[in-house]
């Protein structure tokens, strides 16, 4: 698996991060500032709130030292005005809850938009990625991305910038009104900030760095899970369910210390801030006490004094705990931003042409290709097969085969040399089209989870039910299918697991019946059947390679002996190429490979 290391560049790294992070946000303008402005709203209600206890305090009850202070007198009772403001609390509340409710809907629907939008983007360019990467990454890591390492995204706004301006407004203008009430006294709660501040610096790297570790060891942990349980009939075929238990558990127990590890960080945080927070607050009562007892405040102003305090404090304590937050928020989206910045290795050039109803002309010129440049697999290959023309690629394994069928849809582009179709460079015709002028037939068929009507159709999306029945008939799966109690509608199960290899080879042949490409690329599409299963596969096959240009692909000699020509390969190079009958008239290469399949070596 591909391991991302943690970024240790610091603040001006993770400010690019965020700022990358908020141009995601710039075309929800209209509704974030709806929601900033209702959560501004909301601030202000939320200012209000201990107002009427005050009022209570110093004008219902009568308040007790200072100038203002006047001993409490039957008369100044009011008990209308205790109901009044007894209600304004009520009021109070309910108006800051329903604006509260508001922008944080507004808001978390923005995120979550846009969530959407970076998921699709992720998955779209981990699709146009080219196999190289794919064959390098882990497909877990892949999906970890797109499901949870996506969501840092959303965070990064909805708990960090959003949380920091609303917070940053509270402090404001709580600041604002204390200090018309005690100067000295919100002086002395002030002090805390500073010691807050040193506290979100010595803890906010520590905190990323391990949320970094935390995204790598759960997505080894996903994908140990998934490797354990895809391969679950390798597993049990060799009795290795207690060798998989151990493996995950040693994976669980990194994901687990990964994750104490963040947490003491973050309880030791919280206690550091918390006492920072008690003795701050401590003063401040001693203080206050003081100012009472002098009549320089009221009971009532020294209440509220106090729960501005207790609020101030929590959009202080807010502050620092999103700023651990956007640092945990920034390692994912670190990761996000990892695979969108990879280049894709195959790409339309701006001026290539769409390429319309092919006839089938297939040419190698000169064709290097290596998946380490210095480790070429295929050297200097030139071949033409003409439209209509039956090939085979044969030659023992490993000589380059399979890469050379992948170059021709572009799935890796030549390092020298050029493919052409129809006498175009494919890299001067987009991909798009190329794919679409070819069928592929693989020699361990691809199905998608879905019913046998969903995988027969995505050979040509949009086809009607009679022309996937034509095409399954053309197959000759339309006999099994026909024996199925839901027929078309069956489910095959995951990667089709439901269906045997054989079934599962004729829905793949269906498919490429249903797209009816002029040219066909066969990848061993009979070498993991049995001898009877092949009889059927190869009827068909024939049916599917009449008027196509085909290139077959396999090491089984007798399957292909009879095609209109025979390339063979050794070493990566083309060393033998004519009709089966005269490849073994001249007792080379070929003759060898034959002998040894067909007539068992003699």
């Amino acid at each position: 698996m591909e391991v991302v290391s943690p970024d240790t560049t610091g603040f001006p790294s993770r400010w690019m991060v965020y700022s990358r992070t908020l141009r995601y946000y710039a075309p929800h303008g209209p509704a974030i500032a709806a929601g900033l402005l209702l959560a501004l709203l909301a601030v202000g209600v939320n200012l209000l709130k201990p107002w009427p206890l005050k009022y209570i305090v110093d004008d219902v009850l009568g308040g007790v030292g200072g100038t203002r202070a006047a001993p409490a007198s039957p008369a100044y009772h009011n008990t209308e005005l205790l109901f009044l403001l007894c209600a304004a609390v009520v009021a109070i509340q309910f108006f800051w809850g329903v604006l509260n409710l508001a922008a944080n809907y507004v808001q978390v629907k923005v995120g979550l938009s846009t969530l959407m939008r970076v998921r699709c983007e992720l998955f779209s360019h981990l699709q146009r990625l080219s196999l190289r990467f794919h064959d390098a990454q882990s497909s877990a890591d892949s999906m970890y991305r797109v499901s949870y390492d996506a969501q840092a995204i959303q965070s990064i706004f909805n708990r960090g910038f959003s949380t920091i301006f609303i917070a940053v407004v509270t402090l404001v203008a709580m600041v604002l009104v204390m200090v018309r009430l005690d100067s000295q006294l919100t002086g002395l709660a002030l002090v805390i900030a500073p010691v807050l501040l040193c506290a979100i610096y010595l803890f906010a790297e520590r905190i990323r760095t391990e949320s970094t570790r935390i995204a790598e060891s759960e997505s080894a942990l996903s994908g140990r899970a998934q490797e354990g349980l895809t391969g679950i009939r390798l597993v049990r075929a060799f009795g290795r369910e207690d060798y998989e238990l151990n493996r995950f558990e040693e994976q669980c127990v990194r994901s687990l210390q990964a994750n104490l590890r963040l947490t003491f960080t973050q309880v030791s945080s919280a206690l550091m801030i918390g006492t920072v927070m008690g003795a701050g607050t401590a003063a401040m009562i001693y203080l206050g006490a003081k100012h009472v007892m002098e009549g320089a405040l009221s009971v009532g102003e020294m209440l509220i004094f106090i729960s501005y305090l207790v609020m101030l404090y929590e959009p202080l304590q807010t502050l620092s705990y999103t700023s651990w937050a956007l640092e945990g928020a920034a390692a994912g989206a670190e990761r996000v931003f990892e695979i969108l910045d990879k280049a894709e290795e195959v790409q339309d050039r701006p001026n290539a042409l769409a390429l319309h109803a092919a006839r089938g002309l297939v040419e190698f010129e000169k064709v290097s290709f290596g998946y380490d440049p210095a480790r070429p697999v295929l050297k200097d290959v030139s071949f033409r097969v003409n439209p209509g023309e039956v090939v085979a690629f044969v030659g023992a394994t490993g000589v380059g085969k399979t890469t050379l069928l992948s170059l021709i849809p572009r799935f890796y582009d030549p390092g020298s040399g050029v493919v052409k179709l129809d006498g175009r460079d494919l890299r001067e015709v987009r991909k798009g089209s190329v794919r679409a002028q070819i069928g592929m037939v693989l020699q361990d068929t691809m199905l998608l989870a879905g019913t046998i009507r969903d995988n027969i159709g995505y050979g040509r999306l949009g086809a009607g039910h009679a022309e996937i029945a034509e095409a399954a008939q053309r197959a000759r799966v339309d006999e099994f299918i026909a024996g199925l109690a839901k027929g078309f509608d069956t489910e095959v199960g995951e990667r089709g697991a439901r269906l045997s290899v054989g079934q599962r080879q004729r829905v793949g042949l269906a498919r490429a019946f249903l797209k009816d490409a002029p040219v066909l690329l066969l990848d061993e599409p009979t070498s993991a059947l049995d001898p009877e299963t092949e009889v059927e596969v190869m009827k068909a096959l024939r049916d599917l390679m009449k008027g196509r240009t085909v290139i077959i692909v396999t090491h089984r000699i007798a399957t292909v002996h009879e095609s209109d020509r025979i390339f063979v390969l050794e070493g990566g190079r083309l060393v033998e190429e004519g009709r089966g009958p005269e490849l073994l008239r001249r007792n080379a290469v070929y003759a060898g490979l034959y002998r040894a399949q067909v007539k068992g070596g003699k």
